[in-house]
């Protein structure tokens, strides 16, 4: 692997959570090398929410992007390991729920 790419792969990428579809998410999403890092994190209770690397905030790109983990809505800081996941490749970091097929919101990274 070439230098240029290991510094991209490594470069933290961060962006805020804004709600969608009439829901409330809110606080602070970084990608790392290692994982992703929720902070000042709070959403709606949902009886099934996961957090997910995404291209995109509809139910097509959560479907296609990786899951990581459930998510905690009332637990201000938490942490996702990427097991191998190529975070470059994604652009987002949405809060679905997965039992009522919902966005409930989402963090554009940059």
């Amino acid at each position: 692997m070439s230098a240029t790419k290991a510094a991209v792969q490594s470069a933290d990428r961060t962006g805020m959570f804004a709600g969608l579809n009439g829901k409330k998410v809110t606080g602070a999403a970084k990608v790392s090398g290692s994982g992703v890092t929720l902070s000042g994190f709070s959403s709606d209770e949902g009886p099934d929410l996961h957090v997910y690397l995404t291209n995109g905030t509809d139910e097509a790109a959560v479907s296609a992007g990786k899951q990581l983990g459930a998510v905690k809505f009332d637990e201000k800081s938490q942490m996702f390991a990427l097991n191998g996941v190529n975070a470059s490749m994604y652009t987002n970091v949405v809060i679905h729920c997965d039992k009522a097929k919902a966005v409930f919101g989402a963090a554009k990274l940059s």
